[in-house]
């Protein structure tokens, strides 16, 4: 008998440390294989829902939003990079390029859960690996579709939902009901609609917080 657990993952396909914190989710639950299983679900959240299709140099962005110098801002980088790395991620060297509006991506992340978790997940990392590790636009239609593309979900229909507004309402509801509900920043995981771990924690760390929310959980067959 093992607890089943259901976990949403709030988080931006902009957001280093959701990457660094999504994998190190997964290597928690494979030290945990036996005794939890998972629903995983991505939930949306922006870090910069104002931005403009154009985007923004990321040095000029973090310069406005935290005041930091490019010499803070490429050690602050370096030390994600090798956060990411120790889990198994690749972070471009260079950086990420230009910081974008994410909406379109969670419309297709929307699309992609109802395919089923495996669907989605496949098209998170696809995304995150599209910016983090190569630095692609994620305003870009075609960089979109290449991940659909790569996750084996249906190009045509992804085009289809990126020329109209479909997924958008659930979107703007989905990411209404987390920050009123108090979530504003992320990654952001939530066990069971009730326990909640926040950031880009460790596995081991995220392995003892699941262990322990599991033993009060109900075994799954």
């Amino acid at each position: 008998m093992t607890a089943s657990l259901k976990i949403d993952f709030v988080s931006d396909v902009a957001c280093p440390w959701c990457a660094v914190g999504l994998a190190s989710l997964e290597r928690a639950l494979q030290q945990l294989d036996g005794e939890v299983t998972a629903q995983l679900h991505f939930k949306p959240f922006e870090l910069n829902p104002q931005m403009g299709p154009e985007g923004q140099d990321v040095g000029e962005h973090l310069a406005q939003k935290y005041g930091s110098t490019p010499e803070q801002q490429a050690a602050n980088w370096e030390a994600l990079r090798q956060r990411a790395a120790a889990v198994g991620v690749e972070f471009r060297r260079e950086g990420r390029g230009r910081v974008w509006n994410t909406f379109d991506a969670h419309r297709l992340l929307h699309w992609a859960g109802e395919q089923g978790a495996a669907a989605q997940l496949a098209l998170k990392k696809a995304l995150l690996r599209a910016y983090f590790g190569q630095g692609r636009g994620l305003a870009d239609a075609q960089v979109l579709l290449q991940a659909v593309e790569e996750s084996g979900l249906d190009v045509a229909q992804a085009r289809s939902i990126l020329q109209g507004d479909t997924y958008a309402a659930q979107v703007r509801e989905e990411e209404a009901f987390y920050t009123s509900h108090g979530i504003h920043a992320v990654p952001s995981v939530i066990v069971n609609d009730r326990h909640l771990i926040q950031g880009g924690q460790p596995p081991e760390v995220f392995a003892q917080a699941l262990r322990q929310i599991a033993a009060e959980a109900p075994a799954a067959a």
